[in-house]
């Protein structure tokens, strides 16, 4: 599997929000896995001065990370794929 990074403008969330989308997200990823579909969320980075949000996925394929977020309503401007450099 590789890692996919989704990029999000989220400005002006709230953290309540946020937290909501994640959710959806973890959820989605459980959901799609259970039915066979191997994706993972990993994390996510948000600067809430300017609403730049940065997931990264787990799967093996962008076109799996691009369902999982159109199926869970989660807006983004592109993936692609990324290097988690997380020591």
């Amino acid at each position: 599997m590789s890692v996919y990074m989704v990029e999000r403008d989220l400005k002006g969330i709230n953290m309540e929000a946020l937290g909501g989308a994640q959710k959806a997200a973890i959820s989605k990823a459980i959901e799609m896995s259970a039915a066979g579909t191997k994706i993972k969320y990993l994390r996510s980075t948000f600067a809430p001065e300017d609403g730049r949000c940065m997931c990264l996925f787990e799967a093996n394929s962008d076109t799996d990370v691009k369902r999982l977020n159109d199926d869970a309503g989660l807006p983004y401007h592109k993936i692609v794929p990324a290097l988690d450099l997380t020591p």
